[in-house]
Protein backbone atom coordinates (compact mmCIF):
# COMPACT_ATOMS: atom_id res chain seq x y z
CA UNK A 1 0.00 0.00 0.00
CA UNK A 2 2.87 2.46 0.92
CA UNK A 3 5.46 1.81 -2.02
CA UNK A 4 6.60 4.44 -2.48
CA UNK A 5 6.53 5.78 0.94
CA UNK A 6 8.62 9.30 0.42
CA UNK A 7 10.56 10.35 -1.95
CA UNK A 8 14.23 9.94 -1.01
CA UNK A 9 15.88 12.52 0.42
CA UNK A 10 19.29 13.70 -1.57
CA UNK A 11 21.86 14.99 0.42
CA UNK A 12 22.40 18.19 -1.63
CA UNK A 13 18.91 19.29 -1.15
CA UNK A 14 17.40 22.25 0.82
CA UNK A 15 14.38 23.28 2.42
CA UNK A 16 12.40 24.16 -0.48
CA UNK A 17 12.52 20.64 -1.90
CA UNK A 18 10.42 19.01 0.61
CA UNK A 19 7.77 21.39 0.19
CA UNK A 20 5.75 24.48 2.20
CA UNK A 21 2.20 23.85 3.88
CA UNK A 22 -0.07 26.16 5.53
CA UNK A 23 -2.33 25.37 8.45
CA UNK A 24 -4.94 27.75 9.15
CA UNK A 25 -7.58 27.83 12.14
CA UNK A 26 -7.08 28.46 15.64
CA UNK A 27 -10.24 30.66 16.51
CA UNK A 28 -10.25 32.06 20.18
CA UNK A 29 -10.11 28.72 22.50
CA UNK A 30 -8.95 26.94 19.70
CA UNK A 31 -5.69 27.54 19.69
CA UNK A 32 -3.90 24.40 20.34
CA UNK A 33 -5.51 22.38 17.10
CA UNK A 34 -3.36 24.78 14.80
CA UNK A 35 -0.78 24.74 16.87
CA UNK A 36 -1.02 20.66 16.75
CA UNK A 37 -1.41 20.49 13.12
CA UNK A 38 1.43 23.05 12.63
CA UNK A 39 3.54 20.94 14.57
CA UNK A 40 2.48 17.39 13.47
CA UNK A 41 3.32 18.60 9.68
CA UNK A 42 6.67 20.02 10.93
CA UNK A 43 7.68 16.38 12.39
CA UNK A 44 6.49 14.45 9.75
CA UNK A 45 8.97 16.23 6.94
CA UNK A 46 7.42 19.49 5.54
CA UNK A 47 10.36 21.78 4.47
CA UNK A 48 8.24 25.18 5.51
CA UNK A 49 5.26 25.49 7.66
CA UNK A 50 3.36 28.45 8.02
CA UNK A 51 0.17 28.79 10.83
CA UNK A 52 -2.19 31.26 10.56
CA UNK A 53 -4.89 32.13 13.50
CA UNK A 54 -7.70 33.71 13.71
CA UNK A 55 -7.96 34.28 17.79
CA UNK A 56 -6.76 37.64 18.91
CA UNK A 57 -5.23 36.11 21.49
CA UNK A 58 -2.96 33.86 19.64
CA UNK A 59 1.04 34.23 19.99
CA UNK A 60 3.42 35.60 17.61
CA UNK A 61 5.79 32.18 18.13
CA UNK A 62 5.24 28.61 18.97
CA UNK A 63 7.98 28.59 22.00
CA UNK A 64 7.65 25.13 21.74
CA UNK A 65 8.19 24.72 17.93
CA UNK A 66 9.63 28.08 16.90
CA UNK A 67 10.42 26.72 13.52
CA UNK A 68 6.77 27.21 12.67
CA UNK A 69 6.59 30.53 10.72
CA UNK A 70 3.29 32.07 12.12
CA UNK A 71 1.58 34.46 9.91
CA UNK A 72 -1.62 36.54 9.93
CA UNK A 73 -4.98 34.80 8.24
CA UNK A 74 -4.22 37.73 5.48
CA UNK A 75 -0.37 37.65 5.48
CA UNK A 76 -0.88 33.66 4.41
CA UNK A 77 -3.28 34.63 1.09
CA UNK A 78 -0.02 36.63 -0.16
CA UNK A 79 2.46 33.28 -0.33
CA UNK A 80 3.30 32.18 -3.31
CA UNK A 81 5.09 28.88 -2.25
CA UNK A 82 2.68 27.05 -0.60
CA UNK A 83 2.42 23.79 -1.61
CA UNK A 84 -0.63 22.19 0.64
CA UNK A 85 -3.04 24.07 2.76
CA UNK A 86 -4.58 22.66 6.01
CA UNK A 87 -7.78 24.68 6.90
CA UNK A 88 -10.20 23.30 9.50
CA UNK A 89 -8.30 22.97 12.86
CA UNK A 90 -10.02 25.26 15.45
CA UNK A 91 -11.28 27.39 12.92
CA UNK A 92 -14.58 28.27 14.12
CA UNK A 93 -17.80 29.16 12.63
CA UNK A 94 -17.16 32.64 11.98
CA UNK A 95 -17.75 35.27 8.65
CA UNK A 96 -14.41 35.28 9.04
CA UNK A 97 -13.51 31.41 8.56
CA UNK A 98 -16.47 31.64 6.13
CA UNK A 99 -14.65 34.09 3.98
CA UNK A 100 -11.25 32.21 4.33
CA UNK A 101 -12.78 29.22 3.52
CA UNK A 102 -14.22 30.98 0.54
CA UNK A 103 -10.65 32.04 -0.62
CA UNK A 104 -8.86 28.78 -0.59
CA UNK A 105 -11.40 26.45 -1.96
CA UNK A 106 -10.76 29.03 -4.84
CA UNK A 107 -7.16 28.62 -5.33
CA UNK A 108 -5.62 26.30 -7.87
CA UNK A 109 -3.55 24.68 -5.22
CA UNK A 110 -4.01 21.00 -2.76
CA UNK A 111 -5.91 21.45 0.19
CA UNK A 112 -7.24 19.19 3.18
CA UNK A 113 -10.44 19.76 4.78
CA UNK A 114 -11.43 19.04 8.37
CA UNK A 115 -13.36 19.85 11.39
CA UNK A 116 -14.90 23.30 11.53
CA UNK A 117 -14.21 23.59 7.09
CA UNK A 118 -16.10 20.72 6.83
CA UNK A 119 -19.25 21.79 9.43
CA UNK A 120 -19.54 25.15 7.34
CA UNK A 121 -19.46 22.91 3.82
CA UNK A 122 -22.57 21.16 5.30
CA UNK A 123 -24.26 24.35 5.95
CA UNK A 124 -23.38 26.57 3.56
CA UNK A 125 -24.09 25.49 -0.18
CA UNK A 126 -21.94 27.41 -2.14
CA UNK A 127 -18.84 26.62 -0.03
CA UNK A 128 -20.23 23.14 -0.94
CA UNK A 129 -20.22 23.82 -4.51
CA UNK A 130 -17.35 25.27 -4.14
CA UNK A 131 -15.64 22.30 -2.93
CA UNK A 132 -17.09 19.70 -5.66
CA UNK A 133 -16.43 22.45 -8.38
CA UNK A 134 -12.32 21.98 -7.23
CA UNK A 135 -9.31 21.03 -9.45
CA UNK A 136 -6.67 20.48 -7.29
CA UNK A 137 -6.30 18.10 -5.28
CA UNK A 138 -8.69 17.80 -2.19
CA UNK A 139 -8.87 16.03 0.99
CA UNK A 140 -11.70 15.34 3.89
CA UNK A 141 -11.02 13.83 6.77
CA UNK A 142 -14.87 14.01 8.68
CA UNK A 143 -15.65 12.53 12.33
CA UNK A 144 -18.63 10.39 12.51
CA UNK A 145 -20.36 13.32 13.66
CA UNK A 146 -18.80 15.60 10.81
CA UNK A 147 -19.73 12.99 8.16
CA UNK A 148 -23.26 13.10 9.19
CA UNK A 149 -23.73 16.20 8.91
CA UNK A 150 -22.03 16.50 5.14
CA UNK A 151 -25.08 13.77 4.42
CA UNK A 152 -27.67 15.05 6.27
CA UNK A 153 -28.13 12.11 8.60
CA UNK A 154 -26.86 10.46 12.07
CA UNK A 155 -23.77 9.46 13.32
CA UNK A 156 -25.69 5.74 13.88
CA UNK A 157 -26.44 5.35 10.55
CA UNK A 158 -22.54 5.97 8.84
CA UNK A 159 -21.10 3.58 11.58
CA UNK A 160 -23.81 1.09 10.33
CA UNK A 161 -21.89 1.32 7.12
CA UNK A 162 -18.49 3.46 6.93
CA UNK A 163 -17.28 1.94 3.96
CA UNK A 164 -20.81 3.05 1.66
CA UNK A 165 -20.45 6.07 3.12
CA UNK A 166 -17.02 7.44 3.17
CA UNK A 167 -16.97 6.25 -0.88
CA UNK A 168 -20.04 8.52 -1.21
CA UNK A 169 -18.53 11.10 0.47
CA UNK A 170 -15.53 11.22 -1.95
CA UNK A 171 -17.86 10.58 -5.09
CA UNK A 172 -20.70 13.83 -3.74
CA UNK A 173 -17.50 16.13 -3.17
CA UNK A 174 -15.25 14.38 -5.95
CA UNK A 175 -12.81 13.98 -2.92
CA UNK A 176 -10.64 11.89 -0.90
CA UNK A 177 -12.11 11.03 2.52
CA UNK A 178 -11.00 9.95 5.49
CA UNK A 179 -13.66 8.79 7.34
CA UNK A 180 -12.05 8.58 10.74
CA UNK A 181 -12.19 6.37 13.97
CA UNK A 182 -11.05 2.15 14.40
CA UNK A 183 -10.36 1.42 11.39
CA UNK A 184 -10.37 4.68 8.76
CA UNK A 185 -11.40 4.25 5.67
CA UNK A 186 -9.88 6.19 2.85
CA UNK A 187 -12.14 6.91 0.11
CA UNK A 188 -11.91 7.99 -3.09
CA UNK A 189 -13.99 9.43 -5.46
CA UNK A 190 -13.26 6.51 -8.41
CA UNK A 191 -15.21 4.23 -5.64
CA UNK A 192 -11.92 2.53 -4.47
CA UNK A 193 -11.44 2.64 -0.57
CA UNK A 194 -8.89 1.08 1.86
CA UNK A 195 -9.16 0.44 5.58
CA UNK A 196 -6.35 1.13 7.88
CA UNK A 197 -5.50 -1.34 10.61
CA UNK A 198 -2.95 0.10 12.30
CA UNK A 199 -4.06 2.39 15.74
CA UNK A 200 -6.02 1.76 19.39
CA UNK A 201 -8.45 3.42 21.61
CA UNK A 202 -5.24 5.77 22.53
CA UNK A 203 -5.93 8.11 19.73
CA UNK A 204 -9.83 8.58 20.88
CA UNK A 205 -8.23 12.39 23.18
CA UNK A 206 -8.41 15.74 21.90
CA UNK A 207 -6.27 16.70 19.61
CA UNK A 208 -5.20 13.83 17.61
CA UNK A 209 -7.57 14.40 14.64
CA UNK A 210 -5.37 17.50 14.33
CA UNK A 211 -2.25 15.42 14.02
CA UNK A 212 -3.74 13.47 11.60
CA UNK A 213 -4.73 16.52 9.44
CA UNK A 214 -1.40 17.86 9.70
CA UNK A 215 0.41 14.47 9.23
CA UNK A 216 -1.94 14.64 5.42
CA UNK A 217 -1.19 18.49 4.62
CA UNK A 218 2.75 17.80 4.92
CA UNK A 219 3.07 14.53 3.06
CA UNK A 220 1.08 16.03 0.14
CA UNK A 221 3.13 19.41 0.37
CA UNK A 222 6.25 16.91 -0.34
CA UNK A 223 4.68 15.88 -3.34
CA UNK A 224 2.78 12.49 -2.79
CA UNK A 225 -1.18 12.79 -3.90
CA UNK A 226 -4.10 13.26 -1.65
CA UNK A 227 -4.90 9.46 -1.84
CA UNK A 228 -1.55 8.30 -1.14
CA UNK A 229 -1.04 10.90 1.58
CA UNK A 230 -3.97 9.87 3.40
CA UNK A 231 -3.46 6.11 3.49
CA UNK A 232 0.12 6.25 4.38
CA UNK A 233 -0.83 9.17 7.03
CA UNK A 234 -3.75 7.51 8.50
CA UNK A 235 -0.81 4.27 8.93
CA UNK A 236 1.48 6.05 10.69
CA UNK A 237 -0.75 7.68 13.05
CA UNK A 238 -2.30 4.50 14.11
CA UNK A 239 1.23 2.67 14.09
CA UNK A 240 2.94 5.87 16.41
CA UNK A 241 -0.18 5.04 18.82
CA UNK A 242 0.97 1.55 18.34
CA UNK A 243 4.42 2.18 19.10
CA UNK A 244 3.80 4.28 22.21
CA UNK A 245 1.17 1.73 23.67
CA UNK A 246 4.14 -1.34 23.11
CA UNK A 247 6.25 1.22 24.99
CA UNK A 248 4.42 1.32 27.93
CA UNK A 249 2.51 4.62 27.07
CA UNK A 250 -0.80 4.46 27.24
CA UNK A 251 -3.58 3.61 25.92
CA UNK A 252 -4.44 5.63 28.50
CA UNK A 253 -3.46 9.03 28.48
CA UNK A 254 -1.64 9.01 25.39
CA UNK A 255 -1.78 12.54 23.88
CA UNK A 256 -1.68 14.31 20.68
CA UNK A 257 1.88 15.87 20.89
CA UNK A 258 3.37 12.45 21.75
CA UNK A 259 1.43 10.96 18.57
CA UNK A 260 2.57 13.60 16.48
CA UNK A 261 6.68 13.10 17.91
CA UNK A 262 6.47 9.06 17.66
CA UNK A 263 4.92 9.77 13.75
CA UNK A 264 7.82 11.12 12.91
CA UNK A 265 10.30 7.71 14.24
CA UNK A 266 7.53 5.59 12.24
CA UNK A 267 8.21 7.91 8.71
CA UNK A 268 11.65 7.59 8.95
CA UNK A 269 11.44 3.59 9.46
CA UNK A 270 9.70 3.27 6.43
CA UNK A 271 12.06 5.51 4.62
CA UNK A 272 15.27 3.32 6.28
CA UNK A 273 12.99 0.04 5.14
CA UNK A 274 12.44 1.25 1.56
CA UNK A 275 16.14 2.37 1.36
CA UNK A 276 17.30 -1.10 2.57
CA UNK A 277 15.05 -2.83 -0.25
CA UNK A 278 16.02 -0.71 -2.54
CA UNK A 279 19.58 -1.87 -2.26
CA UNK A 280 18.84 -5.30 -2.20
Amino acid sequence: MFQPALPARKNDAHKGAFGSVAIIGGDTGMVGAALLAARAALLSGAGRVYAAMLSSQAPSVDISQPEIMLRSPKALTQLAQLNCVVIGPGLGQSETAVELLEFWLAQNIPILLDADALNLIATHPHLAAATKNRHAETVITPHLGEAARLLATNAETIQQSRTEYAVKLAKIFRVTCVLKGAGSVCAYYDGSWFVNTTGNVGLASGGTGDVLSGIIGSLMAQGLSGLDAAKLAVFVHGAAADSLMAQGIGPVGITASEVAAEARNIINQLNQTDANEGHQ
